[in-house]
């Protein structure tokens, strides 16, 4: 025992410093960013015990570890590969061709090798009010399948029109699957999950577990708004099943939002995005004619789906942005309810707007997160010094998400432009090439600039100094909002 006593002091020294080259060791090889490699390795160093404690607490980023565990491990399968690789030119029309478009659709292929489908078509469906009767027309006319992915699914009336017209689908033999985010599920009170459990409809919930330890509340949520009908008539955006959509119901809490009826090949790869969700989720292999015909071509535009996750080593939406950002020549467009761009991003947009490029960035004023526009707000005013254009909407809160670049290339989808959507989450966006699109995406965005104002570096450096100093703390945790 005295030996023990006499020897204890050394054992937690080196024990001590052995946590502490190992916690050094994993910040060097595992930070991508230089910077942050460097301030780990000094708190490490510089602070004893707490040091490598905190790192291995908040400083190993175990989103990626955990995700690529439970979509590798635990299903043994990665995303279904796509079609033959294309690597040859963009196939848009020879008049509609552009060098940077053609060399940005090579740069989108090494992102993700989805290759592009030609003969697509997309309609714009303006809130609630377009987007689901529509929605629910497709569900109604369908004889083979309906696949119905979302985040928010409310028992409400917008719920239950789908719960309805889900429930007739399954009276008629449709094959119904319907994919609800465990964390979203949980959105209303009480939940529509018995109901759909009552009406015999095949649903499940994306990482779900009313175990904590089992389930990330916050992190690696499938946030994907897909329905495709019968494999070939696809919706997809960024709108949840919620009555706050449906301005005609005079909700309490209005939201603008815009959806998209896909037609055309595309659809197919809609199809493939939540086959293997619904697999990795359920372990049901979903294929046949029944969930991927043929689909014949719709119209002009070029387009891929674009989905993404914390479980692959380059978001591939994240880098398509940047790319966008790159290839930029005349415009830059941008319309998120959520704007906390990484460094990276930020530096691509200031970059840009300082090389001439028109930069707008419409912003709702009225948020449903404040502490999403207290902790964007101190940015802004770097933006708009480089010479970016933002702009607030002064309706009800804007839940759209667009982006296009010199009125040809454009996305829509389920993304934000913060890292809970570019780094977190489970996500889908649309690639798309085409000028009709593109135009009918630009129309919509000039008319949100007609009726908002303008942000301006007067107006940000006029905040109250408690409102300054709130915005800057905030601003400490917008990775993580």
């Amino acid at each position: 025992m005295q030996f023990l006593a006499d020897i204890w002091p050394y054992l937690a020294g080196t024990a001590e410093f052995a946590a502490m080259v190992g916690a050094a060791i994993h910040a060097m090889l595992t930070k991508s960013d230089v910077r942050s490699a460097a301030g780990w390795v000094g708190f490490i160093l510089l602070v004893p015990v707490l040091g490598w404690l905190i790192y291995l607490l908040f400083g190993v980023n175990r989103i990626q570890r955990r995700a690529r565990e439970l979509r590798g491990v635990r299903r043994g399968r990665a995303l279904p590969a796509p079609g033959p690789s294309q690597h040859e030119p963009l196939p848009v029309e020879p008049e509609e061709q552009r060098k940077e478009l053609e060399s940005f659709a090579r740069f989108g292929q090494k992102v993700l090798p989805e290759h592009f489908e030609a003969g697509n078509d997309v309609d714009v469906l303006t809130n609630g009010d377009e987007a689901y009767p529509a929605m629910v027309a497709a569900i109604d006319r369908a004889t083979r399948s309906v696949a119905l992915s979302t985040y928010i699914f409310n028992n409400d009336k917008a719920g239950r029109l789908f719960l309805d017209a889900l429930t007739r689908a399954v009276e008629r033999g449709v094959r119904v699957r319907v994919l609800i985010d465990g964390v979203g599920s949980w959105y209303s009170r009480p939940s529509l999950i018995p109901l759909l459990r009552e009406r015999g409809i095949n649903y499940a919930r994306f990482l779900h577990s009313f175990m904590p330890w089992q389930m990330p509340y916050l992190n690696m949520r499938n946030h994907q708004k897909i329905l495709v009908v019968d494999g070939e008539h696809g919706f997809t955006g960024g709108m949840n099943i919620s009555i706050g959509n449906l301005l005609g119901e005079n909700p309490k809490k209005p939201i603008l939002d815009h959806h998209f009826r896909v037609k055309g090949p595309v659809v197919g790869q809609l199809m493939r995005t939540f086959a293997h969700e619904w697999e990795f989720t359920t372990g049901e292999i979903l294929g046949g004619p029944d969930w991927f015909p043929h689909i014949a071509h719709a119209g002009e535009l070029v387009a891929r789906a674009l989905p993404a996750g914390p479980d692959l080593g380059f978001n591939p939406i994240r880098w398509t942005l940047l790319g966008a950002l790159t290839e930029a020549r005349q415009s830059i467009r941008i319309m998120t309810p959520y704007f906390l761009p990484d460094t990276t991003l930020a530096t691509n947009l200031s970059l840009a707007a300082m090389h001439g490029v028109e930069v707008d960035i419409v912003l709702p004023s009225k948020n449903n997160l404040p502490f999403v526009d207290w902790a964007a707000t101190p940015s802004l005013g770097w933006l708009i010094e480089a010479g970016c254009r933002i702009w607030k909407t002064e309706s009800h809160f804007e839940h759209t998400k667009l982006m296009t670049v010199d009125g040809m290339w454009s996305t829509v989808g389920s993304a934000n432009w913060d890292g809970r959507s570019l780094r977190l989450n489970f996500e889908l966006n649309l690639d798309c090439y085409g000028r009709s699109f593109a135009h009918k995406l630009d129309r919509i965005i000039d008319g949100k600039i007609a009726g908002a104002r303008p942000v301006t570096l007067e107006s940000i450096a006029g905040r109250p100094f408690p409102v300054k100093l709130r915005d800057a703390a905030i601003r400490l945790a917008s990775p993580y909002l």
